[in-house]
């Protein structure tokens, strides 16, 4: 795996791992994301302000006035040479989600059409997989959640909804999302949780972060709303929705 060094302006460099969407290469991402972090905190990387992970690359914001491009980034390769593991980076959560009322999946149908399945069978596909959140985006709180399996894949739709309500658990191409906001959306609709993404009240606004896994798990109507009442009164701790890494039922 070849690693590139980009210039982003005089205050930040990025380190390329790929070009593509795939777990290794993310692996690498978070990996060095974590060394970063543990080495700025033990303050043997003078003058890194912070480090944003994508899909495929670490962005590295330095300051300017206690160092430089030139004097880190030999630094941050010998890090990228040890080629940490990033096993332990990321949480667990089960996500609840309801698929089955039509309010809450409008395209479940025609996603469980086009893919040659039935409702049910889409429904246990998406329970059954084991997420990845690879990074947060297109509003805030908004994860984008690899590990789709390969038989619910499909293109987004040719016609974006106006408007997605918050909380739509939706799929496109080789991954699955939450809306975190009211927004327009061209991914597929199947079901809805009643756990906001993001969430000013809360000590992390945003649930999920780069690295974590997550699962779905199916509620039904009457354990939506009972959920969904205590998220919006402020009450419910997310907390519950946590698991100890590879600890799921």
């Amino acid at each position: 795996m070849s690693v590139r060094y980009l210039s982003c302006g005089d205050t930040a460099f990025s380190v390329e791992f790929g070009t593509g969407i795939d777990p290794a290469i993310n692996a690498r991402v978070m990996g060095l994301h974590a060394a970063i972090k543990a080495e700025a905190a033990a303050g043997r990387l003078p003058g890194v302000v912070e480090t944003v992970p994508s899909f495929r690359a670490l962005l590295v914001h330095y300051d300017p006035l206690t160092t430089s491009r030139a004097a880190l980034e030999p630094l941050v390769a010998s890090l990228v040479a040890e080629n940490r593991a990033a096993a332990s980076v990321g949480r667990a959560w089960i996500v609840p989600c309801c698929y089955d009322d039509p309010e809450f999946a409008p395209d479940l149908p025609e996603v469980a059409a086009r893919t040659g399945h039935t409702v049910e069978q889409v429904i246990a596909l998406h329970t059954g997989a084991t997420f990845t959140v690879y990074v947060l985006g297109f509003m805030p709180g908004y994860p984008y959640i690899g590990g789709l399996p390969k038989a619910l894949e499909l293109p987004r739709r040719s016609e974006p909804r106006v408007r997605v309500p918050k909380g739509s658990v939706a799929v496109a191409g080789v991954m699955t999302g939450v809306y975190a906001w009211d927004s327009p959306g061209g991914w597929h609709l199947i079901g809805r949780t009643p756990v906001a993404m993001f969430d000013p009240r809360r000590a992390e606004p945003s649930l999920y972060g780069p690295g974590d896994t997550t699962w779905f798990r199916r509620i039904g109507r009457a354990e939506y709303d009972a959920l969904l009442a205590s998220q919006e009164a402020g009450t419910l701790d997310v907390g519950r929705f946590r698991v100890a890494p590879g600890a799921r039922p």
